[in-house]
């Protein structure tokens, strides 16, 4: 435990991590229920505020700056107001935006999830709304994003590519991550929403349970597991399962467990995901093992589901957990 707390605190204000991928600005419209209309039975909701946090692979690097790391992001969003307060909430969040590629022919992702409630009552999500760009990126973009990333990836200690499959994160972006990693002999990770399977040959792989099933279907077995890794050429598998905790499948290792930290009842699992990968990434470019990395990531990971929204893990938070587990452990030895 240690180990794991010197590189927190010394390890990761040091390391370098590129984020490639798709970003979203998360919004929060929040509203009172007032009345019902008189148009259709439906309520009326008097607006209160509206937040604007980092989605996508912008959340990923939320959270790799919330722990200390230098965050560099390369990413696409648009010429918009959304756009707008998407790059700003980055910037007073600590991540480097000067990778980002601004574009008045796209429209930036956006998703608004509205919150109604009574006076005095918790607001709950009642629909989200989705804005996404409806054509494909058009090569000149890609161009430049390719041209952003090889400058962005000087001096970096890993790459995270995330692809929430709205187009940044193709077979060229992929190809070029791919090099650069092999090229500075560094960790790739990857965290794919619909297409795993065309990220052969990364360092390893952050899968959630529903993503894995989506590939091997509902009841995998541990075999399978072992067998996807080999399938796609990665040093290490690691799955999410919620609050079943973690499976590790590494090279020439024996499977790993890792069980759930904190609460079994998630509040809300909104972004855990980019929380998870970032933890990871932080802890191979620190030097620690891929158990170790995924033991940080767990930890990073119990702690985001038990907040509200979009969220990120700070450097003390993950301290704090690392160092509870090791207190309670303790305790049930004597």
């Amino acid at each position: 435990m240690d180990k794991l707390i010197e590189q927190i605190e010394r390890g990761f204000p040091q390391k370098k991590i590129v984020i490639v991928g798709d970003l979203v600005a998360d919004q929060f419209l929040r509203g009172t229920i007032n009345r019902v209309s008189r148009e259709a039975p439906v309520f009326i909701l008097r607006h209160d505020n509206t937040q604007t946090l980092a989605g996508g692979a912008g959340n990923a690097a939320v959270n790799v700056a919330s722990l200390r790391g230098k965050a560099f992001l390369v990413g696409l969003i648009g010429k918009d107001s959304n756009g707008t307060n998407l790059k700003q909430v980055l910037s007073d969040s600590n991540v480097v935006c000067d990778y980002l590629v601004e574009s008045e022919k796209i429209e930036t992702t956006t998703k608004v999830r509205v919150l109604a409630g009574q006076n005095y009552a918790p607001r709950q999500q009642v629909i989200r709304i989705d804005y996404e760009n409806p054509s494909e990126i058009d090569a000149n973009l890609i161009a430049k994003l390719k041209e952003n990333i090889v400058s962005a990836a000087n001096d970096a200690d890993a790459i995270i590519l995330s692809d929430y499959d709205y187009g940044v994160a193709n077979s060229e972006i992929a190809n070029l991550c791919s090099e650069i990693a092999q090229k500075k002999n560094i960790p790739l990770l990857v965290d794919s929403r619909f297409r795993l399977k065309e990220f052969a040959g990364a360092t390893t792989a952050t899968p959630n349970q529903e993503e894995v099933e989506q590939i091997l279907g509902k009841n995998f077995t541990e075999k399978d597991c072992v067998n996807l890794r080999e399938n796609l050429d990665l040093q290490a598998l690691l799955i999410t399962r919620g609050n079943q905790g973690m499976l590790l499948i590494e090279k020439d290792q024996e499977l790993k467990e890792i069980e759930a930290v904190g609460s079994k009842e998630p509040i809300d699992v909104t972004g855990a995901g980019d929380t998870v990968i970032a933890t990871y990434a932080l802890g191979l470019a620190s030097g620690l093992s891929f158990y170790e990395s995924a033991n940080l990531a767990n930890h990073a990971g119990g702690i985001v589901v038990m907040k509200k929204g979009t969220a990120s893990v700070s450097k003390d938070e993950l301290i704090k957990s690392i160092r509870s587990l090791e207190s309670k452990v303790l305790g049930q030895k004597h």
